[in-house]
């Protein structure tokens, strides 16, 4: 079986992704596998980081490369946190604390100006040279306060009306059948699947492989 590198250390980012191509052939490996690799993250949009993230993992492992770069954009802020949504209350910043900030600053917006999105920008980079880049968005409203206890990042606080509750109160299989991230992977799974189909090689460095 064909091995891929995820672009990611977080484990519940790796976790949807597993979950999301259980039924695509190809062995995942993730950044957690090569614990040396630091990515800089510098670009403007989403999908200049993730284009970053999946040339320099083909680069650094000789692998195909899947990495994703997603946020959040809050109406009522601009667009803030945006590019920042992992670091937003800074570098180190841990989940709560990027929640904390965001809800000091949405303080005393009513109900129907906290409108906001998901972003995810999906990128596939192979060692030939070859790219392939889809995105996916999932609109909701950001709550006035914390609810449930799965999912990570900023799930806790995003609401969607779909649902009808939180992303941290829906379980992993029912987030993915709304999230941005899965929706950009359903786009992005053709490209995957025709790479697991190609003939060269079984996951090593001919064509090989690769996120609240």
């Amino acid at each position: 079986m064909k091995s891929i590198v995820v672009a990611t250390k977080n484990r519940g980012k790796l976790k949807e992704f597993q979950e999301m191509l259980r039924d695509v052939p190809l062995k995942l490996l993730s950044l957690l596998d090569y614990p040396a690799i630091e990515v800089e993250e510098n670009g403007k949009t989403f999908e200049e980081n993730a284009l970053i993230k999946a040339k320099k993992v083909v680069e650094l492992t000789g692998r195909a490369a899947l990495s994703d770069d997603s946020g959040l954009e809050v109406e009522a802020l601009g667009g803030r946190p945006g590019v920042y949504t992992a670091r937003y209350a800074g570098p180190a910043a841990s989940d709560r604390e990027n929640i904390e900030k965001l809800l000091k600053e949405l303080d005393g917006v009513p109900q129907e100006e906290r409108k906001a999105r998901f972003v995810c920008c999906l990128c596939f980079a192979l060692p030939d040279g070859r790219i392939f880049i889809e995105h996916g968005y999932l609109e909701g409203y950001i709550t006035f306060e914390p609810k449930g206890s799965m999912g990570f990042g900023y799930d806790p606080v995003f609401f969607v009306p779909e649902l009808k509750k939180t992303l941290a109160e829906a379980g992993l299989e029912e987030k993915n059948s709304v999230s941005h991230r899965a929706r950009a992977m359903e786009k992005m799974k053709k490209h995957l699947l025709q790479f697991a189909k190609s003939i060269h090689g079984s996951g090593g460095a001919v064509l090989e492989d690769s996120g609240n």
